[in-house]
């Protein structure tokens, strides 16, 4: 039986809301479900529960907590804009450190710890696979491929950095993120020291695994891409098949 809720994560930045999903004692390990640029939406709540579905004790945290957590609606980027401005390195570190600790304190050390971003926080979660040795890291669609955002170096730049197995998952029809800025990032992942993969759907667009937004959901690559991503997880998140 899977069990949600909202909880508080206790940060040096003060308290940070989440959300939390888990099948309990038989989680397999944890993961950090990295929110899109609107907030901790419906969308990545049901991202978390369907996790837990699958046997795995997951959260969300709001990286936004310092904004007021605000949820956007999808179609409102003049608000989006400046919240997801005030993103800074230390902040997205101190949030980063906080969720790791919140799960390692629920039994999940970094090797049976993932992660997994969209949009911002695809991004996010490339990051924190050079931060530190995790189980894995999956990025949906993260921008910043070639010119970096938050304050971070580009995906491009960071990516000799990379301390985690890392999946990248990319829509060819993204106007934001160009193919050839992604197969040169393929390229350069490629010579990091751990397992890396970059998956791209000829026919998907920015936002394709999310089915509250019509306009860009791709049904069959956000099934293939969520089966990439379970496999990845059930590949690395607590074996020793980190390279």
């Amino acid at each position: 039986m899977t069990i949600d809720s909202h909880i508080t994560i206790d940060t040096s930045a003060g308290p940070m809301p989440a959300f939390e999903a888990s099948p309990g004692d038989t989680a397999k390990g944890g993961i950090v479900v990295v929110q899109e640029a609107f907030g901790v939406t419906a969308h990545i709540e049901h991202i978390c529960i369907r996790l837990a579905e699958a046997g795995w004790h997951a959260v969300a945290p709001a990286f936004f907590h310092r904004q007021g957590s605000p949820v956007l609606a999808y179609d409102d980027l003049n608000s989006v804009m400046p919240v997801m401005k005030e993103l800074s390195p230390d902040g997205i570190t101190t949030d980063l450190i906080a969720s790791f600790a919140h799960l390692e304190a629920a039994g999940f050390a970094a090797s049976r710890t993932g992660i997994v971003g969209f949009c911002m926080g695809g991004s996010v979660t490339f990051y924190a696979a050079t931060l530190r040795k995790l189980g894995a890291a999956v990025t949906f669609y993260g921008g910043g491929v070639a010119d970096g955002r938050f304050g971070l170096p580009s995906l491009i730049e960071q990516a000799p950095q990379l301390k985690t197995p890392w999946l990248g998952l990319y829509g060819d029809l993204d106007q934001g993120i160009p193919s050839h800025d992604v197969d040169q990032l393929r390229k350069v992942a490629a010579g990091a020291g751990v397992p890396t993969e970059i998956v791209q759907y000829p026919d998907a667009d920015h936002g394709f695994n999310c089915n509250d937004r019509p306009a860009v959901f791709n049904a069959a690559a956000a099934a293939a891409a969520w089966d990439r991503t379970l496999d990845w997880f059930e590949r690395y998140v607590g074996t020793s098949g980190q390279g």
